[in-house]
């Protein structure tokens, strides 16, 4: 089933940023990457202030130098242009305190790597047709 739509995916490790980019173009999406938080939040910032279409979703690293994903995820809720972008962390930050710390930041899912691709798929259409699963913190 093809999807359509703008799809993010930031990484820094190539590899990773390829699997998710060919998974995502197999499902008819367009994608952008970006290498770090501060690279993320760039493109977005771009895109919004040009009236460019914002991505329906962003796959995002937690480890990542020199802007890791807590900052760019911290930032992107704040700007109320980015707010309603739904954000799935693909991390191996998988411990207790990432998890909590995942929920506090207003992540819309977190996926442990290594991740099966199908579902990591499910859950971008799901956000790409159903929107945010959380509401913003005001």
């Amino acid at each position: 089933m093809e999807h359509g739509g703008l799809v993010m995916v930031c990484d820094d490790t190539e590899p990773i940023r390829r699997l998710i980019r060919l998974n995502l173009e197999l499902e008819g999406y367009d994608v952008e990457e970006a290498t770090d938080g501060s690279q993320l939040l760039a493109r977005l910032q771009e895109r919004a202030d040009s009236g460019l279409p914002l991505p329906g979703a962003i796959t995002l690293d937690a480890q990542m130098l020199p802007r890791d994903g807590w900052w760019a995820i911290a930032r992107i809720r704040s700007d109320p242009r980015l707010a309603d972008i739904p954000v799935i962390m693909v991390t191996a930050s998988v411990q207790q305190h990432d998890r909590t710390q995942a929920t506090a930041s207003g992540l819309d899912a977190f996926v442990a790597k290594p991740f099966d691709p199908e579902y990591l798929m499910r859950l971008v259409a799901g956000f790409v047709t159903g929107g945010r699963a959380h509401t913003p913190a005001p």
